[in-house]
């Protein structure tokens, strides 16, 4: 039996939901202001032009941020929280900072969500900073083999961060589940 649309994430689903500088976590210009950007790509590598994906960190002294204003930006106020959607080219952007550790030798990362057609539930995913897996201290990324625990590494460019998302296929990024949110764990 397939999926019927209405029990997908269709590409109906984020429609209304970017708002005007929900991919802003900080305005373009701010002092330590980077760009965090990438694509979705399918199995194939074909870009996702209908994805949406939203975008939590901590602040960049690896305080979580508990600011109310994610959805009307006062153009100061840091909440740690955006929502964009790709574009015809399967890519995104985020204009905010590099967040802090939240922890004593933790390396830091942004969390993200991911929405695509086709999929029965949103996606969990973490992109940490360059570097991350050879402090070897983090128990998520030691967990996985080194060619899987790229898929969680951002790059430098020339204009800050980048983070692909390949929904599955032989560069399909690390997912995370949370089966307690499901009510299947105990």
């Amino acid at each position: 039996m397939r999926a019927a649309p209405g029990q997908t994430v269709g590409p109906f689903f984020h429609l209304g939901l970017p708002y005007d500088g929900g991919n802003e976590l900080v305005p373009p210009g701010r002092a330590g202001a980077i760009r965090l950007h990438g694509r979705v790509l399918d199995g194939d590598g074909v870009p996702v032009p209908d994805a949406m994906l939203e975008l939590w960190q901590a602040g960049p002294d690896g305080t979580v941020v508990q600011q109310p204003g994610s959805l009307r930006r006062d153009g100061w106020t840091f909440t740690g929280f955006g929502r964009t959607a790709t574009t015809v080219d399967g890519h995104y952007s985020f204009t905010t900072v590099e967040p802090g550790p939240t922890g004593p030798g933790r390396p830091a990362f942004f969390a993200f969500t991911v929405f695509a057609r086709g999929l029965l539930d949103r996606l969990f995913t973490r992109a940490y900073l360059p570097g991350a897996d050879e402090a070897g201290t983090d128990p998520l990324l030691a967990a996985l083999p080194p060619e899987r625990r790229t898929t969680l590494l951002t790059t430098r460019d020339a204009t800050g961060l980048a983070f692909d998302v390949h929904l599955q296929g032989p560069h399909e990024t690390v997912f995370l589940s949370f089966p307690r949110r499901r009510g299947i764990g105990t």
